[in-house]
């Protein structure tokens, strides 16, 4: 989604995001500088007895104080996003706050006068360049006018010998001979250093989580341009394969009834088993189509976890014969529901299957559940897992296998179908040898746990 700025630039959705935070960011900042000046109000008229105007500094205050009223009930509202350009309207205001405070505090000769510098801070900070030198310029006006044009403030210590000071000013003037305009421009400094190293740095922070995020996003729309583009090749693949697994099912079973009346068993039992891998190839092209376009409430349903587990091995050992599956399971009774996606059952015998290409004699599966998740560990007894391949695992499609074994993108698809379902999938190389697949998936509740 884009949102039109005139004569500034554009926000995207992942900057709207970025602008709310922002913006909470900025209302707590403003509740510390309203508590700041009011403290400040209250110590020069009430315990220094320092003359300010001091009816006008409220009004002021008042205004920012129902200001940053207003900006509490929006960060509540989420009907409409908050965008850069209305974060940006908010540190204007604060620019102009800030200012009308100084005109009533001695303009530009208020030890705290670059506290106009902290709006600039934030918007260079959160915002793009564009809103900086908006900002810089707006900034550098108000300061300019504030050298003209203010309203002045008497000598300090003229101004309040009619007032007891504190003991600790009196001593420190005495003793240090202190200037007490200095010593507010310290103490300001610190002030404002205080609030940069705070506010300014988890400002920052949230925008570095923000552009986290966004290379999260980026790296998964990438892999589901892969997964779409490895679709459209297998809808093609079925078509064109269709005809040709036709014709070799009738030639196939020709063969065989022609060659079981001549006495050549042994020939007709391979031209039987021939035929039934083509039927069984022409049932992944049958469900591929009836498949297509399916959304995942029709292709899924609630379904007991063992029962869902038992059918997936029974599939894989139809397939497997001649490889031993040692099969744990352990997990509280009765066991939680499973969402029994096909394509999610096709993912996990694509994992046993590439466990059992590598470890031909035997594969252990350990399936471990609670209430909420199902954690899955498929072992073999082959050679491991080879760096590239496990840093790469479900980010792309493995390219590293040799001809005649597989196009390589099995995992891939596997990686891609359970992160979908919100599950996870991680590949290690095991101590004792061997590699090790660890899929985690989360659980529906039992109807009995419910």
């Amino acid at each position: 989604m884009e949102i039109d700025l005139p004569m500034l630039p554009q926000s995207n959705t992942n900057s709207v995001s970025s602008a709310y935070q922002s913006l909470k960011w900025l209302f707590l900042l403003r509740n510390f500088l309203i508590l700041g000046e009011a403290l400040i109000i209250l110590t020069a008229v009430y315990v220094v007895g320092y003359p300010v105007p001091e009816d006008r500094l409220w009004a002021v205050l008042s205004a920012i104080v129902i200001v940053n009223s207003l900006t509490w009930y929006r960060l509540q509202s989420t009907t409409y996003p908050v965008t850069d350009l209305e974060l940006f309207f908010h540190l204007v205001f604060d620019v102009l706050g800030i200012t009308a405070m100084l005109y009533l505090t001695g303009g530009a000769t208020n030890p705290i006068a670059w506290f106009l510098l902290l709006p600039l801070i934030v918007t260079a900070t959160v915002l793009p360049q564009i809103y900086t030198w908006y900002m810089v310029g707006l900034s550098s006006v108000c300061y300019t006018l504030l050298i003209g044009y203010h309203i002045p403030l008497p000598e300090f210590v003229s101004a309040v010998r009619t007032k007891e000071l504190p003991q600790f000013v009196l001593a420190m003037q005495s003793e240090y001979d202190l200037d007490l305009h200095v010593f507010a421009m310290w103490f300001g400094f610190l002030l404002i250093a205080g609030i940069v190293a705070y506010f300014i740095v988890e400002m920052a922070s949230s925008l570095r989580e923000r552009n986290h995020r966004l290379a999260k996003a980026r790296e998964l729309a990438l892999r589901d341009e892969r997964v779409v583009a490895l679709g459209t090749l297998a809808a093609s693949a079925a078509h064109e394969m269709g005809t040709p697994l036709g014709t070799m099912a009738i030639l196939t079973h020709e063969l065989e009834q022609e060659y079981s009346k001549k006495g050549f068993a042994e020939l007709s039992a391979k031209m039987r088993i021939l035929r039934e891998q083509i039927d069984r190839c022409k049932k992944a092209l049958s469900v591929m189509s009836a498949s297509a376009g399916q959304v995942r409430a029709e292709s899924g349903h609630s379904m007991p976890l063992e029962e869902y587990l038992d059918d997936i091995i029974h599939q894989w050992r139809s397939q497997w014969l001649n490889v031993r599956l040692k099969y744990v399971a352990e997990g509280i009774r009765p066991a939680p529901n499973i969402v029994a996606d096909r394509t999610l059952t096709y993912a996990l015998i694509n994992i046993l299957d590439n466990a059992a290409d590598v470890s031909p004699t035997s594969i252990e599966l350990n399936a471990q559940w609670d209430a909420k998740r199902l954690v899955l560990e498929v072992r073999d007894r082959g050679p491991g897992i080879r760096p590239e391949i496990a840093a790469t695992a479900g980010k792309e499609p493995v390219t590293t296998k040799e001809p005649g074994q597989g196009l390589g993108v099995g995992l891939f698809l596997t990686c891609a179908t359970i992160e979908r379902l919100g599950g996870q999938v991680s590949l290690f190389n095991l101590e004792s040898g061997g590699a090790c697949t660890r899929i985690t998936l989360p659980l529906l509740p039992s109807t009995a746990n419910r």
